[in-house]
């Protein structure tokens, strides 16, 4: 039976430290292994005393301007979560402890790479318990406007994406993208893939408290209808090609990898968010399955109980 089947954790410690996007403040990550059923777990070590423990779910989501913020019943939170929930979607970590000594992930280089590559450093490690999995029975849909998000059956174990944009800019312009949500297909297809923003909105954003970290070195800009990073782009569609990467990283906070499609038009944080928490408020549209058996009668993971 393959690997697929079983939990992982990482099989070492792993560190990085890198400045917040939105806060400019620095902050450093450590990538901790982490129990069986346990999910990700963010510990923020520069509060005191109990309570500094935020879980990955998307009932504690708090905020999804322009990234996704998780806030635990004493109040404390954790932001821009979403691309390291990613890689680990993506790398296949089912379980994890993430100590932070500040209120936001680092940007890093605006992707998920870095990330990826701390977990594969770190190295993967099975557990004895089997995988837990969400199986899609019937569509779940929400709409915004001319945005939508759905997840729908499929007869695969794995989550397959498919996700639409479209920008009244020549620089972005209608891309499309599908993809299966494998490691090697997330490491080669989007884990690369930075997030944008747009230079009118600087100033905006400063003066609401976001954006003070960023810069070219953590993000795409676009001035007018033109990239202004001088390296230019990773992949002519790296704009959708992020925004899958989003989706996978907001999807993770179902608490447990999903079996079925997603698809979207001009998605964001904020669908995302309203199609996880529709997810888990419908239960009669999934079912948990492990090793293709169904285990209804399983004792559910911490992060549901």
């Amino acid at each position: 039976m393959s690997d697929g089947a079983y939990q992982h954790t990482i099989a070492n410690t792993a560190m990085c430290a890198g400045v917040g996007v939105h806060s400019g403040e620095r902050a450093k990550l450590v990538l901790k292994p982490a129990p069986e059923n346990s999910g990700i777990r963010f510990v923020r070590t520069d509060v005191a005393g109990q309570g500094r423990t935020v879980t990955a779910i998307g009932t504690s989501v708090s905020d999804v301007t322009l990234c996704t913020t998780l806030t635990n019943d004493a109040g404390v939170s954790v932001s821009v979560v979403e691309h390291l929930l990613a890689a680990c979607a993506g790398m296949g970590i089912d379980n994890l402890t993430v100590e932070i000594d500040g209120v936001e992930v680092p940007i890093m280089d605006g992707s998920s790479l870095v990330f990826c590559e701390l977990i594969r450093s770190a190295g993967l490690k099975a557990q004895r318990a089997r995988r837990r999995r969400i199986r899609i029975l019937s569509d779940v849909m929400v709409e915004e406007g001319p945005r939508w998000a759905r997840l729908s059956p499929s007869d695969r174990d794995d989550l397959t994406f498919q996700a639409r944009i479209d920008y009244d800019n020549p620089a972005i312009g209608v891309q499309q993208m599908s993809m299966r949500l494998t490691p090697g297909q997330f490491m080669d297809d989007v884990a690369f893939a930075r997030t944008f923003g747009f230079a009118r909105d600087v100033e905006k954003l400063k003066a609401m408290g976001l954006a003070r970290g960023g810069s070219l070195d953590n993000a795409v800009v676009i001035d007018g209808d033109a990239v202004v990073n001088p390296e230019g782009l990773r992949a002519d569609d790296e704009f959708v090609r992020h925004k899958l990467l989003d989706a996978i990283g907001d999807l993770m906070l179902a608490g447990a990898p999903i079996a079925g499609a997603y698809s979207a038009n001009q998605p964001g944080h904020g669908i995302n968010n309203q199609l996880v928490r529709k997810l888990l408020a419908t239960p009669q549209a999934w079912s948990w399955e492990t090793a293709g058996a169904s285990v209804e009668d399983a004792a559910p993971l911490q992060a549901f109980a």
